[in-house]
């Protein structure tokens, strides 16, 4: 079946539009996947790189992108500057944190089984978050995350969802954290098993054994240490080591720097093994007591992964996007993946752009250069802004984020990790294709299950670019 973007815009309601926005347009195809638009051919970085006219022309350089870093860690109010923290923490400061966080919910939540939660294990996940115990002063404590750790809502691993035919998002979990980020401890769990803790993008729950506890000095001197390798692929895995086991096939995300352990002779092994065809790197773990400890882990130099952040470019954007095409959602970083902001995030992380962790503090960041989109703009408005956007842009609607790959033939294309695509057919009727993976769409087509085009509920857009 062949719908053309004339039928597809009618059926969006864009007859509005400019007659040579609508038509120049190509004739869209519908695959046998369903997915309006995307063929093979579209499904593999070379194909947008090759669109662009300079594809290897740097957006923003190393100095402009950590000037904007330095300018969000100190103007987004959603981000934490934990070297400005005070020395001691007040309950106000913790207390605002948690309860900021951790509301006991009043609706109804179904368990993993699809029971209903009973208002008793609420009330005891409230109980457990132990305010009464948060001292009036408290000397302000540091620590790295040891493994990829889940932050939860609550001090607990249960999942909970919002109905009981959906066990994708669960309702309690919030983001991840990975190997070497500094956090602030904040707090701990009636049952002492959880800490509440604080990172430069987030504050939430995570268990004990996801942190080590150190001294400012240790956990700041680690994050800022060099020689060290950024991760580009999706995730790689340190190799195998009985030596070590909390540093065996640990898992280090895209855009995650680690630092290259010095002083080892060269031809002497490491946790029994040649290193000669490994960085060694190296990495914190927690001792018996706790503690903050270092040790020297092996990653094979066939992983991908580069000496320093990639260059900021188009080629580079599209090529790390494409490195999590097919990835499974995962909400809050959930299944060992990403849900659309982490994605967008991880993908620019890699290239040594910071930005804050959820949809709704990216789409206002104060410091991310953006056009904010209000009921005042007419669709037109709005269409003009679509067809005017460039590679690495990103089109905010609420809840979900997409990163734009391109224009072909006048039609903006994103990548985004999405749940599914509805669309109109030629007859009229709606399209949904479930897809719950990160994926090539076009954007005009896309619609809400209410006939909404997805322009028209648009509130931002954000540039990474001067």
């Amino acid at each position: 079946m062949r719908l053309s973007l004339l039928a597809t815009l009618l059926a969006l309601g864009l007859a509005s539009a400019p007659l040579a926005a609508r038509d120049a347009a190509p004739t869209l195809v519908t695959p046998p996947s369903g997915v309006l638009g995307v063929e093979d051919a579209q499904l593999t970085p070379q194909f947008w790189i090759g669109l662009q006219a300079q594809p290897d022309a740097p957006i923003l350089d190393r100095a402009a992108i950590e000037a904007q870093n330095a300018r969000l860690l100190q103007g987004d109010p959603s981000m934490h500057d934990l070297r400005k923290l005070p020395s001691t923490l007040d309950r106000a400061q913790v207390n605002g944190w948690i309860t900021g966080l951790s509301e006991r919910p009043t609706r109804q939540l179904y368990d993993a089984a699809g029971k209903p939660v009973p208002p008793a294990t609420l009330d005891a996940l409230a109980d457990s978050l132990a305010l009464d115990a948060i001292p009036a002063s408290q000397p302000t404590r540091y620590g790295l995350i040891v493994r990829r750790a889940a932050l939860r809502t609550f001090p607990t691993s249960l999942r909970v969802f919002s109905s009981q035919d959906d066990t994708d998002i669960d309702r309690f979990q919030e983001t991840a954290e990975f190997p070497g980020e500094p956090v602030v401890i904040a707090h701990a769990s009636r049952d002492g098993k959880w800490l509440f803790v604080v990172s430069a993008r987030y504050a939430a729950w995570t268990e004990k054994d996801n942190v080590a506890e150190g001294t400012a000095a240790q956990v700041f001197g680690y994050a800022g240490k060099t020689p060290y390798r950024v991760i580009t692929g999706a995730t790689e895995r340190t190799v195998f080591t009985p030596e070590r086991p909390e540093l065996s096939q640990l898992q280090l995300d895209m855009g995650i720097h680690v630092p290259l352990a010095t002083g080892l002779a060269p031809d002497q092994p490491v946790n029994g093994q040649t290193a000669y065809a490994a960085y060694a790197l190296e990495l914190p773990y927690r001792d018996a007591d706790g503690k903050l400890a270092f040790s020297p882990a092996l990653l094979q130099k066939n992983t991908d992964t580069a000496g320093d952040y990639l260059a900021l470019t188009p080629a580079n954007i599209i090529h790390q996007a494409f490195k999590f095409l097919g990835e499974r959602y995962g909400w809050g970083h959930d299944y060992d993946g990403r849900d659309c902001s982490g994605f967008v995030s991880d993908v620019y992380r890699s290239m040594g752009v910071q930005m804050p962790r959820n949809t709704s503090k990216q789409a206002i960041s104060p410091v991310l250069p953006h056009r904010l989109f209000t009921a005042k703009d007419s669709h037109e408005a709005r269409l003009k802004a679509a067809l005017e956007l460039q590679v690495g842009d990103l089109v905010y609607i609420p809840g979900h984020v997409m990163m734009v790959l391109g224009q072909r033939d006048g039609q903006p294309y994103v990548i985004h990790d999405v749940g599914g695509m509805t669309y109109a057919q030629a007859d009229g009727s709606l399209r949904h294709v479930k897809l719950n993976a990160v994926s090539v769409t076009p954007l005009l087509p896309m619609l809400t299950g209410k006939r909404k085009p997805f322009i028209d509920i648009m509130t931002s857009i954000v540039h990474i670019r001067r």
